[in-house]
């Protein structure tokens, strides 16, 4: 098992990990719009949500995963009107590989988060 960091001081406060690496499949935590390097968030759901497919695209390269190898995503927004807002942005990154797919509307941790996406891929899996 290898387990990966982004250096999110949620990571560190919260105790938990980016992504976890077990065998074939990669586990990526609930990714929010959070520029882990600034520690700043747009208040806007579509760059908020260009910057979530980032940070999970950051670590699926990591792991040796593209984005073709995800089978399951889950989207937690915290108004349902939003989503439709984000669906070119979740085709750009997601369309070709069609994983299973949730959204949920949910309260996040931060009134700042608008969106939250978890994703689940299988390495090396056959085409």
């Amino acid at each position: 098992m290898k387990k990966f960091s982004s250096g999110s001081e949620f990571e560190r406060a919260i105790g938990y990990s980016r992504a976890i690496l077990d065998g074939h499949y990669l586990f990526v935590s609930g990714t929010t719009g959070y520029d882990y390097a600034t520690m700043q968030i747009s208040a806007d759901i579509t760059q908020q949500t260009e910057q979530c497919m980032r940070n999970i695209e950051t670590v699926l390269n990591e792991a040796g995963c593209t984005w073709q190898d995800i089978v399951r995503v889950r989207y937690l927004l915290a108004e349902r009107e939003h989503f439709p807002k984000c669906w070119p942005i979740l085709q750009k990154y997601l369309g070709s590989a069609a994983p299973a797919a949730t959204m949920m509307v949910v309260g996040l941790y931060d009134p700042a988060m608008l969106i939250e996406v978890e994703v689940t891929a299988r390495k090396g899996q056959p085409t």
